[in-house]
């Protein structure tokens, strides 16, 4: 993803799509995790646009990144990826806020 400087619209335009990605993504990955995730939607939404991001790169890298059709494994990757962070992110998100 490349975000040009002159265009100040389309900036605007790709943050809000990373946005929704982020929170779209995020909000799966905590609904496929079991029990409660003790982490705030700011964060949801950053390890879903983590996750899609890091699901991009792997998907590029190993040659399937785009597609005749629709991106199966690139979503399956970046969903996984989203699990992973949110699996990750999460206990010890709520190890902080308890060692306060």
């Amino acid at each position: 993803m490349s975000i040009s400087v002159g265009n100040s619209g389309g900036v605007v335009f790709q943050i809000i799509w990373i946005l929704i990605i982020g929170l779209v993504l995020g909000g799966l990955a905590r609904l496929i995790l079991r029990g409660p995730q003790a982490i705030p939607l700011w964060l949801t939404v950053v390890l879903g646009a983590l996750g899609a991001l890091l699901g991009n790169a792997v998907a590029g890298w190993i040659g399937v990144r785009h597609t005749s059709g629709i991106d199966w494994i690139r979503h399956i990757l970046q969903i996984g990826f989203a699990v992973l962070l949110v699996a990750v992110v999460s206990p010890a998100w709520g190890r902080r806020k308890v060692g306060r």
